[in-house]
């Protein structure tokens, strides 16, 4: 090429560089231009990468293994560019200095007359990062062309280190916005069925190329809880191999991790990212390590403030819902009844003649009987159905959506499962006597659209009140 032609080569190069396009379209728009000009034939841009320790072509995740011979030449080339500090070239796999003469050049022989290859240098801060390989048809090289090759990979250069400081610059923030994100959940929420599916899928967005799942620890087992399934032994092998002391385990092929959760330095799960196909590169394992911290330390201060706010809304003694929330939720019911025009009841038990049962066994088995009381009133009624202590030896049921026929069935077989059950007392003190019988009296009334919150209370406390009066253990309608 004459002159004008290299300074136009160079200000169409300059204005591909310019227009900020896609990595892929830069190089594609550029591999054009060495087409036209230079008669092109292929342009590989090839670049380290720490991560993988190896060399990898700027738009592939791996260099291919389709030209091992290739590639072994294109190794042994970094290598050179780096000790040399990127003051050579390679013409047809020989090294010249870049500061070569002019009587130097014309003594540069093809081997080939119908392709030349070329290797210059990648350099970012006098450090050689990869190279630039050209094979060239027909082209006897001269001191222009060698001066334009130089200058052309100086400016693709950086146009590369651009893109790739881009590039890392968007992944540490997607990565700390992923962090902030998972610290920000206990924020909103602190059950765990809605925390882990938030935390699984932030991972899972940033670590795009594995599968992300979620493992919590329970009776020394590990139970997938994000997503539905996990079918891969593999990843059950893994876990069985943490301890307490395990960092991470990374299987032998190199596509699964398994990043334990721990509070307190003791396993209560795990994080697993698997592909069958890609493996982990060190980069990922350092961003799924401290994302699993970051998501240890939410699920603590999760469970912390669920069992904070458990006893601020539930009953220490029994696990049911106390009295501040059972006024919350009988609100909440009648609303909902009102809105829609459904059924609704409720009942109101009473453990009979407890004060002879605390003066004759003590507290401790008075206790016994609450806990053993709630325990079968959360196994007879529905998942949906809300039982509340209500104070002392009292107990509140609120049953959505269901007809007064139907309550009066529940109440009965609730005070008749109650009779028949033996409290275990064992531990509580006294002497000689492993358990005790108990019954119970209910009172059960159906709400209607002109009764608030507190009248349903009251019903429901008049009719036990009835059933108390007129012999204990039984059921009365109101």
């Amino acid at each position: 090429m004459n002159k004008t032609n290299n300074l136009k080569f160079l200000n169409i190069l300059s204005e591909i560089l310019s227009k900020r396009l896609s990595p892929i379209n830069t190089m594609n728009s550029i591999n054009k231009l060495f087409k036209d000009y230079l008669n092109a034939e292929e342009i590989r841009y090839i670049i380290w990468d720490n991560n993988n320790m190896s060399l990898k072509d700027f738009n592939a995740d791996i260099i291919s293994e389709e030209h091992l011979t290739e590639n072994q030449i294109i190794n042994y080339v970094y290598t050179n560019f780096s000790i040399n500090k990127g003051k050579t070239f390679y013409f047809n796999e020989k090294e010249y200095h870049c500061e070569t003469t002019e009587e130097e050049i014309n003594e540069i022989q093809s081997e080939n007359d119908e392709i030349n290859t070329l290797m210059y240098p990648i350099i970012a801060n006098g450090e050689v990062f990869g190279l630039i390989k050209l094979k060239i048809k027909n082209t006897k090289p001269d001191k222009d062309l060698l001066a334009l090759i130089k200058i052309s990979t100086m400016l693709i250069s950086g146009s590369i280190i651009n893109y790739l400081l881009n590039e890392q610059m968007e992944i540490s923030l997607n990565f700390y916005k992923a962090m902030k994100d998972i610290a920000k959940i206990i924020e909103s929420q602190y059950e765990l069925s809605y925390i882990i599916p938030l935390i699984g899928e932030m991972i899972d967005r940033f670590i795009s190329s594995h599968l992300i799942y979620i493992f919590i620890k329970k009776e020394n087992e590990y139970k997938l809880v994000w997503p539905k399934a996990c079918k891969d032994k593999q990843i059950y092998k893994l876990l069985e191999k943490l301890t307490d002391k395990t960092e991470y385990k990374i299987s032998k092929d190199g596509k699964i991790g398994v990043f334990p959760i721990t509070n307190n330095e003791t396993i209560q799960g795990a994080i697993v990212a698997y592909s069958n196909i890609e493996k982990l590169l060190q980069k990922d394992i350092d961003y799924l390590t401290q994302l699993t911290r970051q998501s240890g330390l939410t699920l603590q201060r999760a469970n912390m403030y669920a069992e904070v706010l458990k006893y601020a809304t539930m009953d220490a003694l029994t696990g049911l819902n106390n009295r501040r929330q059972f006024e919350i939720r009988l609100n909440q019911e009648v609303a909902n009844s009102k809105r829609n025009n459904i059924p609704m009841c409720c009942m109101m038990l009473d453990v009979d003649y407890f004060k002879k049962v605390n003066d004759t066994y003590g507290h401790a088995a008075g206790d016994c009987v609450l806990k053993d009381v709630a325990q079968i009133i959360k196994n007879e009624i529905r998942e949906y159905d809300i039982a509340c202590r209500y104070g002392g030896e009292e107990f509140f049921i609120i049953l959505p959506q269901t007809q007064i026929k139907e309550a009066s069935l529940v109440a009965q077989r609730l005070r008749k499962v109650i009779e028949e059950s033996n409290i275990d007392i064992t531990g509580t003190g006294v002497k000689n006597i492993t358990s005790i019988n108990i019954t119970v009296s209910i009172g059960v009334c159906a709400f209607n659209s002109n009764m608030s919150a507190d009248e349903v209370a009251q019903k429901a406390d008049k009719a036990l009140y009835k059933a108390k009066t007129t012999g204990r253990n039984r059921v009365i309608i109101a």
